[in-house]
């Protein structure tokens, strides 16, 4: 269970720092663009780096038994999970069609750019770089899965270990009974 939690905390660390310079820079957008997406994004993205921070409460409660583990936050792991996972899931689908589609992609991107006045260059915009950028996303996206599902996995274990830590110590605690 060591690995599995050395494991976790990488990812969860490495999760918390990238994806919350994306969600900072959501915000950002939003704040100067005050385009409604932008918040949607921002809120729906905020459930990585979310999740890592109750991920990261869950490890320091593995690691010392006597720090207590939050009422809320096996809910936060579970519930914000969920919606990080999903996120994961739709990342990588959409990422690896776009490594799969990427000529279609720089079609459709420098097609809808020749309308537009004053277009910046977008000589960079070719197949290679879609693919890049699918593959950066699909990483991503894995990374995001994977940690999720370790941070579930870590979570069902600390369950177990303290109820058997309770059944074990059943017979020293003292009678309820008057």
């Amino acid at each position: 269970m060591k690995k599995v939690l050395k494991a976790a905390s990488i990812l969860t660390w490495f999760n918390l720092i990238v994806w919350s310079f994306f969600v900072l820079l959501l915000l950002a957008l939003f704040l100067f663009s005050q385009v409604m997406i932008m918040l949607f994004l921002f809120v729906l993205l905020s459930s990585i780096p979310l999740n890592c921070y109750a991920a990261l409460q869950l490890h320091k409660s593995i690691r010392r038994p006597d720090i207590k583990l939050s009422s809320q936050t096996p809910t936060g792991i579970r519930f914000v999970g969920f919606v990080a996972l999903f996120l994961a899931i739709t990342t990588v689908i959409n990422d690896l069609t776009l490594i799969g589609n990427a000529s279609e992609a720089v079609k459709l991107v420098k097609g809808g750019m020749v309308q537009v006045k004053n277009a910046a260059d977008l000589s960079y915009m070719t197949v290679s770089f879609f693919r890049i950028v699918g593959i950066v996303g699909t990483i991503l996206g894995l990374c995001v899965g994977a940690n999720v599902l370790l941070n579930f996995r870590l979570l069902r274990w600390y369950y177990l270990v303290r109820q058997s830590d309770i059944r074990q110590n059943d017979d020293f605690r003292p009678n309820d009974e008057p």
